[in-house]
């Protein structure tokens, strides 16, 4: 196989249950985290944090934000999106929730700590690369509108 396709780039996602998140901070500059994610089958991310953390700040003042998955091997995936809140109740967010409880079952433990809140990333651009049998570097895009 040459190339890849968003189903098996959803695969590729599925198969991964931690991603480092990266966002902007108020003066601009970049930081990182290691998260728990789960991924919908519109390639949207989805994970949790608490208000308090600088990911979250950093999210409510630049929603553009990035992620990237490694592994196995010389697989990656560089993904980019815009970030979206999540509520932690109600049926409005029902869906997300439960894409996150399916990867991470202990999530709804998580909802007895205090200011956690739940970040969903709808994808703009991604980059999977495979490095063990090529180069294999296939490009996605979505519907950019909002970038």
């Amino acid at each position: 196989m040459n190339r890849i396709i968003k189903t098996d780039l959803l695969a590729y996602m599925r198969g991964h249950k931690l991603a480092v998140v990266a966002t902007t901070n108020g003066k601009g500059a970049p930081e990182a985290a290691l998260v728990g994610i789960a991924a919908t089958d519109k390639h949207e991310l989805i994970f949790d944090t608490v208000s308090s953390s600088r990911k979250h700040a950093n999210l409510v003042l630049h929603p553009r934000v990035a992620a990237t998955f490694s592994g196995p091997g010389e697989q990656t995936l560089q993904y980019e999106g815009l970030a979206f809140p999540i509520s932690t109740s109600g049926s409005f967010d029902a869906a997300y929730r439960e894409a996150y409880y399916a990867a991470w079952p202990d999530g709804r433990e998580r909802l007895n700590w205090e200011g956690l809140v739940y970040w969903g990333i709808t994808p703009v651009w991604a980059r999977y690369s495979d490095f063990d049998r090529g180069p294999l570097v296939t490009e996605f895009h979505w519907d950019d509108d909002q970038a």
